[in-house]
């Protein structure tokens, strides 16, 4: 066994795990990373992964592993950089225990990540929301379990990793309805719900029986949900709603779609962004802005102060037809 091998090794295990007790999601991403380069290198060099060095991992070769993301796995600029992020993780923790490779290390820290395009964010409006959540046939008991986690995300933005991680005893339903979740960085929070949710949840919770610890959704052997899951009933009930609402057809969504659905909810209700930012856990109301962005309401009320003088503000609306044939009589 060669010194890579051990020094990933004490990686995740000393590292990861034990120093910055890196989330479970952290750690799944970092090991799927080093898998691919791993199996990358082991095309281009015939080695076997325990025998690899660190001289086989040279800045050339970085930089044809992420090619390689794009060209045969598709990845797209973001997923590039997060696993260029792994690898430099794993650079910056290996600079101190094989100094002897310290000029590799330092080329490998120089590769730069990609720019990548920063989108508008897709949101549901008021009335598509609405749809899906009329979606699910609440006379099952899969519906009334679907309806109620759409709804609880919809009004609350949670994540889907902190949906899927709720108990039981994370919902209080008393004075002060709210759920309390972990996300990222072990930030702990509260969100409040509104009456219909806490009714929902109450109606939910009679039906779901089990005991505190047990996961709020589940599936019918008691299980929890995966992310996989949530995100095929989330695709499931949209192609659904499609059907009674048109405008979702040209919409592709998941469960992070009904988290952006609840802060354009919060922001067209005249909530600060800073306030967003603690209600969807961010890191820094910096996150939050891209709201303010995608939201052509706001926009077009700002456009109605500046309108020149002697012209109408607002959208255009078409002639009626009826008082067009009127007037040509």
């Amino acid at each position: 066994m060669t010194r890579f091998a051990p020094v990933l090794e004490r990686f995740f295990t000393g590292y990861l795990m034990t120093q910055r007790q890196a989330s479970p999601n952290t750690i799944a991403s970092y090991r799927d990373t080093f898998r691919l380069l791993a199996g990358y290198v082991c095309r281009q060099t015939g080695k076997r992964p325990a025998q690899l060095d660190f001289a086989d991992l040279d800045s050339p070769v970085i930089g044809g592993f992420l090619q390689d993301l794009r060209e045969t796995r598709g990845n797209n600029a973001a997923t590039q950089n997060a696993r260029l992020a792994a690898i430099h993780a794993l650079f910056r923790y290996a600079s101190l225990q094989v100094p002897e490779h310290a000029a590799l290390i330092a080329r490998v820290l120089a590769i730069h990540g990609k720019r990548t395009a920063r989108n508008l964010v897709s949101f549901l409006t008021r009335t598509e929301l609405e749809a899906l959540l009329a979606a699910p046939d609440r006379a099952t008991w899969h519906g009334r379990r679907d309806h109620a986690l759409l709804l609880l995300a919809g009004q609350t933005g949670l994540r889907v990793s902190e949906l899927t991680a709720l108990a039981i005893c994370d919902v209080s339903l008393g004075a002060g309805a709210h759920v309390r979740c972990e996300g990222k960085g072990r930030k702990q929070r509260c969100t409040p719900l509104t009456a219909q949710t806490t009714r929902v949840l109450a109606a939910w919770l009679a039906e779901r029986g089990g005991t505190a610890d047990d996961p709020l959704f589940c599936t019918r052997r008691g299980a929890p949900l995966s992310r996989d899951a949530v995100a095929r009933l989330v695709a499931m009930h949209t192609a659904a709603a499609s059907r009674e609402c048109p405008s979702l057809q040209a919409k592709t969504v998941t469960p992070h779609t009904l988290r952006h659905s609840a802060a354009m909810e919060l922001l067209h209700a005249g909530t600060d962004v800073t306030v967003i930012a603690l209600w969807l856990g961010h890191e820094s109301p910096a996150s939050s802005r891209a709201y303010l962005h995608a939201d052509m309401a706001l926009k077009e009320k700002a456009l109605s102060r500046v309108t020149p003088p002697g012209t109408t503000s607002g959208r255009y609306t078409a002639p009626d037809e009826l008082l067009a044939f009127l007037d040509q009589l």
